[in-house]
């Protein structure tokens, strides 16, 4: 007898926890109020799907994109969208990151469409506007194909401006700039208008010899965290990938959106469109893992470990289910 009630004990003690691990996850989310996501987000809201028997969905603006990764650090949200080779340092510091990917899409080089530059060894003297920092991605990766290219002179040459891309997109357009290396939608607007894309991020990353289309930015959050709701995270992850799929699918989704997008024109429209369906994940598995070794170590390379960090590879469990 007393040997049943330690087993009822037991039962009851275990009960309550196998109840919570089966029960719906809050989820709250860090998205710049301005960014691409929320492009999925409001399709989410306007089905009625931030909410589910899985999941709850609670969307919180960021300011900026460093705003988020602090929000990540300090616990008060659970998942932003970033990039895995800030994931890769993280967890080289002891931080239980991990990544998932949102969107392959990257930026590209535009100039104007009557400009003289039509290959990168035209660019010698030119001054160059780049979206973001010093350590912008898609300028490393512009560095080491010139380096690759033997053109070390010419990026020597480069006046470079930095700052935010609606800023050098007008210095573009006043012709302060010869050339502007910005993020996928600025670009899809430039084109629009008659700018002339010289490089996407996907040709810099064919000059590197990769092949594989690999997701620049994605979903990061505790792996740990993440694990322990498993069920729930998943299920989001899913709608989210839905929602895009519907978006490039069925026009009158699309148009549910057309307050973000901003388009002035029916071509910008549907470049933005064109543009972002191209961004979805295909395939993520082991041929895209190492494909992104060799991103990583050209990043490694021309940003002399600023943005990498010391470590030789990406750090083990950058990328959850890897």
């Amino acid at each position: 007898m007393k040997i049943l009630k330690k087993i009822a004990l037991i039962g009851l003690l275990f009960f309550p926890l196998i109840g919570a691990a089966n029960t719906k996850a809050l989820i709250r989310l860090g998205v710049l109020a301005y960014g691409t996501v929320n492009w999925e987000l409001n399709t989410l809201k306007q089905q009625g799907l931030l909410e589910t028997g899985q999941y709850k969905l609670k969307i919180i603006p960021m300011a900026s994109p460093q705003a988020g990764k602090v929000a990540l650090l300090s616990g008060s949200v659970d998942i932003i969208v970033a990039d895995w080779v800030w994931v890769s340092r993280q967890r080289s510091v002891g931080n239980d990151y991990s990544f998932y990917p949102y969107s392959n899409t990257t930026g590209a080089l535009v100039v104007k469409n009557d400009s003289p530059v039509k290959q990168l060894s035209d660019l010698k003297d030119k001054k160059l506007a780049v979206a973001g920092g010093e350590l912008d991605k898609n300028y490393l990766l512009l560095a080491a194909v010139m380096q690759k290219q033997g053109l070390a002179e010419v990026l020597n040459s480069l006046q470079k401006v930095y700052g935010a891309p609606p800023l050098l997109a007008h210095q573009l357009q006043q012709g302060r700039a010869d050339a502007l290396l910005t993020y996928w939608h600025y670009a899809a607007r430039l084109e629009s208008e008659g700018y002339r894309v010289l490089l996407t991020g996907g040709d810099l990353l064919q000059q590197l010899s990769v092949q594989q289309k690999v997701p620049s930015i994605g979903y990061v959050f505790n792996a740990t965290w993440a694990n322990q709701h498993k069920a729930s995270v998943l299920a989001f992850l899913d709608k989210s990938k839905q929602m895009k799929d519907s978006l490039c699918s069925d026009d009158n989704v699309w148009q549910g959106i057309k307050i973000l997008t901003h388009a002035k024109t029916t071509q910008e429209d549907a470049l933005l469109r064109q543009r972002y369906c191209a961004g979805r994940i295909v395939s993520w598995g082991k041929a895209e893992w190492l494909a992104a070794e060799t991103i990583y170590q050209a990043l490694k390379k021309a940003s002399d470990n600023r943005l990498t960090g010391t470590a030789k590879t990406i750090f083990p469990g950058t990328f959850w289910g890897n």
